[in-house]
C-alpha cells in the first residue's frame, strides 16, 4: 500500500495540484449555482413544484448536483488524484483523465437517482389525488417526508454510508480499480455510498420545493456539515434536530417557515421547461 502514497521529493507539487483540484471543483460548483439560479428563476411554487419536461429536468438536475455536492466531495476527489499521481511517480499505471472520470462516475449515479425521483414524482402527480392537495393532506405529507429524513439520520445504514464518505483513503484502497474504466467504476461506487447517505435529504428537498435555490442551499449545507465536520455524531444529530423542527413547522405553521412557498391552486403553477 505504501506505493500508493506520493514519494517525499514530490510533496510540494502534489500540494499545488491538490489546491488546484479543489479550486476547480469549487469553480464548477459556483458555475453550477449561477446556472441553476438562472434556469430556475420563477419556478419555485413550493412543495409539488412542476419539474418540467424530462430533458429540462435532467440537465437541471446534473447542474444542481454539481452545485450541491462538489463542495463536499473535494476530500475524496483530491485523495484519488493524489493516489493516481503517486502511482505514476512510483512507476505504476496511472491513467490520464482518471480524476475526471471518477467525478463523471459519481455524477452518473446521482443522475440515475434523479431520474428515479422524477418518475416517482410525476407518477404521483399524474394520479391527481385531491386529498393530497396542500390545503388538505399535502402539508402533512411534506412534513412526513422531512421527518423521515430526520429519522434516517440516526439509522445504522446512514452511519455505514457516511463512514465511507468521510474516509477517503480507506474507501479508495478498499475499492481500487486500475485504468480509466476502474476510475469510472470507483466514482460510481462513491456515488452509490453518497446516495445511500443523502437520499433522504434529497427527498426532503423535493418536499420543500426542489426548484428553490434557498432550500437547495440549506440541504447542500447540511450535507457538507455531516461530511466535513470533525464530529460526525454531532453533525448527524444536529441535522436530525434541524429536520425535526422544520417538519413540525411545515405541518403546523407553514406560512411562518422562512423561504417556504405555499402552493396555490393548480392553475397558478408555472410549467416552465415544457414545450
Amino acid at each position: 500500500m505504501r506505493t500508493l502514497v506520493p514519494p517525499a521529493p514530490a510533496r510540494l507539487s502534489p500540494l499545488r495540484g491538490q489546491l488546484g483540484l479543489v479550486g476547480l471543483l469549487l469553480a464548477f460548483a459556483l458555475a453550477g449555482w449561477l446556472l441553476t439560479e438562472q434556469r430556475m428563476e420563477g419556478m419555485d411554487t413550493g412543495p409539488g413544484t412542476d419539474l418540467g419536461a424530462l430533458g429540462f429536468y435532467v440537465t437541471s438536475w446534473v447542474v444542481m448536483m454539481a452545485a450541491m455536492m462538489f463542495p463536499s466531495i473535494w476530500p475524496m476527489v483530491t485523495v484519488f488524484g493524489r493516489l493516481q499521481r503517486g502511482r505514476r511517480e512510483a512507476g505504476k499505471a496511472g491513467a490520464s483523465g482518471a480524476t475526471a472520470l471518477f467525478v463523471a462516475g459519481y455524477l452518473a449515479v446521482w443522475t440515475a437517482a434523479g431520474l428515479v425521483g422524477y418518475g416517482l414524482f410525476e407518477s404521483l402527480q399524474s394520479l391527481s389525488i385531491d386529498a393530497l392537495s396542500w390545503d388538505r393532506a399535502g402539508r402533512y405529507l411534506a412534513a412526513a417526508v422531512i421527518m423521515l429524513a430526520a429519522v434516517y439520520q440516526l439509522t445504522p445504514l446512514k452511519y455505514a454510508c457516511l463512514r465511507r464518505c468521510r474516509g477517503p483513503l480507506g474507501f479508495l484502497i478498499e475499492s481500487w480499480r486500475e485504468g480509466r474504466l476502474g476510475a469510472l467504476r470507483m466514482g460510481a461506487a462513491h456515488g452509490a455510498w453518497c446516495l445511500g447517505c443523502c437520499w433522504a435529504l434529497m427527498a426532503a428537498l423535493f418536499a420543500l420545493g426542489v426548484m428553490s435555490i434557498g432550500w437547495m442551499i440549506l440541504i447542500a449545507a447540511l450535507i457538507a456539515l455531516e461530511k466535513l465536520a470533525p464530529w460526525r455524531w454531532m453533525a448527524t444529530r444536529g441535522v436530525a434536530i434541524i429536520l425535526v423542527a422544520l417538519g413540525i413547522a411545515v405541518a403546523t405553521v407553514p406560512v411562518d417557515v422562512p423561504g417556504l412557498t405555499i402552493p396555490g391552486p393548480p392553475g397558478e403553477a408555472m410549467h416552465m421547461g415544457h414545450p
